[in-house]
């Protein structure tokens, strides 16, 4: 009796790891494909909040999703090492620039939450947050009109402190490639135009 719990629990476990594996593969596959990811994830959240209008309830779990977005978008604007820190000062090249030098050479915007893994978190968050709007559990009772405003200013007051950052430290978190000198692609000399 216990070989067959035994060969049930590997049996389990081999499913497990083989939709593991799929859904890895195919998370994979997506990395490219940056416009499909973003409208899955604007219709994902286009339902949740067609449930909590339609059910007029659950208003603390768009609240708690809200700051979760709000906390994973502050994350995907900050730089991987911050400047502030004063014991993360090492020389690995993705550091923010602390000279003129330094700021005149070209260097990638290195993100403390990459893009994947920022559409990835707010994907996985507006998901369970949809589905726990299927739970009465948690409907707890609240006055929305005052989350929404508690929400307003913590966004504006986050914001306005990430973009005094962003000026003090001149850096721009929008990354368009690699800088190309302006005579870039335009051929002189024997052979060219």
């Amino acid at each position: 009796m216990m070989e067959g719990s035994d060969q049930d629990f590997s049996g389990a476990e081999a499913t497990s790891a083989n939709v593991r594996r799929a859904v890895q593969y195919w998370l994979d596959k997506s990395t490219i494909h940056i416009l499909p990811r973003w409208i899955l994830f604007s219709v994902v959240l286009l339902l949740f909040f067609l449930r909590i209008y339609l059910v007029q309830s659950h208003f603390i779990v768009a609240y708690g999703l809200g700051i979760f977005l709000l906390n994973n978008f502050i994350l995907f604007l900050s730089p991987l090492d911050d400047p502030r820190d004063a014991g993360g000062g090492g020389d690995d090249g993705l550091s923010l620039p602390s000279t003129a030098k330094q700021g005149k050479e070209y260097r990638p915007f290195a993100r403390r939450l990459p893009e994947f893994k920022f559409w990835m978190a707010c994907t996985r968050g507006s998901g369970t947050a949809l589905v726990m709007t299927l739970f009465s559990l948690f409907d707890v009772p609240v006055f929305w009109p005052i989350l929404l405003m508690y929400f307003g200013v913590l966004f504006f007051m986050t914001m306005r402190r990430q973009i005094g950052h962003m000026i003090k430290h001149k850096y721009v978190p929008i990354s368009f490639g690699k800088h190309k000198p302006k005579a870039a692609g335009k051929e002189t000399g024997e052979y060219g135009g």
